[in-house]
């Protein structure tokens, strides 16, 4: 999810960036600090001058994607049909800053948008295609999905009680009946094959465009090893009707693994009251 913020966000600013490149990687110290204009609410992320960028993290709960990412986005990218962000340096806690952070090549592109995408269903195979490149990755030695990813990649059920609880909230909102009857659809159907890779958060905000095509893939903090439902959300986020159809076919996966991507589609449209995004997976759901 990303927005536009102001310098300073959870006490983090240009100066403190300048202070840390200048103490850390003095060669570095003469580029130029910008923050980024749209901005993620996990990390802060500032451009250093044309070619590398500073990620970050704003709490501690998101400082283990640093590592992760230090180690896993070099092994990623050779099979991967698209660019995804370059691990250039891991910076230390310093100048009052408490956490370790990331130097990273920038990657050019506009955040994918209904006005930037040229082609839904061209986009929308060019995601599945990167899925599915993601799922076929090495996953030895991987990181098995738990804390660092959110539980994305674990099963739906970790976010339970969260979802009853947003089910009463929002009851004479929405058909909380058929809500629950998906909720439990996405339980009963349990990954129970060897676990792959997943991004965790294959979202718009994540998907860079260039010249209307997908360019690039951003933003690995919620990635790790285990169930791939996850990465499939997207299908009720971002596409419908035809572009739906073109994801779907040509992505895959079987049955259990649509009932979970529903579940956490659901979930993050519970807690979030997007119910646009509930009218859909609910009118999914019963479309079979």
């Amino acid at each position: 999810m990303t927005d536009i913020h102001e310098d300073g966000r959870a006490g983090i600013d240009a100066a403190l960036v300048r202070r840390l490149i200048a103490t850390q990687f003095p060669q570095w110290a003469g580029l130029a600090v910008t923050p980024v204009k749209v901005d993620g609410w996990d990390n802060r992320t500032y451009r250093l001058g044309e070619d590398l960028t500073a990620r970050l993290p704003t709490h501690e709960s998101y400082t283990a994607a640093v590592h992760k990412e230090h180690e896993w986005l070099p092994k990623l990218a050779p099979v991967l049909p698209v660019p995804i962000p370059e691990a250039v340096a891991k910076g230390s806690p310093g100048e009052g800053y408490p956490y370790h952070w990331a130097i990273r090549r920038w990657l050019n592109g506009a955040t994918a948008s209904y006005e930037t995408v040229a082609d839904l269903n061209e986009f929308a195979r060019s995601i599945a295609g990167f899925i599915l490149a993601l799922q076929g990755a090495d996953a030895t030695g991987g990181p098995a999905a738990g804390a660092h990813s959110f539980y994305r990649g674990a099963p739906p059920e970790y976010y339970h009680d969260e979802t009853v609880e947003a089910l009463g909230v929002l009851k004479g909102r929405i058909d909380t009946d058929l809500a629950r009857e998906v909720w439990d659809a996405a339980l009963a159907a349990s990954w129970d094959r060897p676990p792959v890779w997943f991004h965790g958060d294959i979202a718009s905000g994540n998907l860079l465009v260039q010249d209307g095509r997908l360019s690039a893939v951003i933003d690995f903090g919620t990635s790790g090893v285990g169930d791939p439902a996850c990465d499939l959300v997207i299908a009720y986020t971002f596409f419908s009707g035809e572009s739906r159809v073109a994801f779907r076919e040509a992505v895959g996966q079987d049955a259990g693994t649509w009932a979970r991507a529903r579940g956490w589609a659901l979930w993050k449209a519970l807690i979030t009251t997007d119910l646009p995004v509930v009218e859909r997976v609910l009118a999914d759901y019963q479309a079979g």
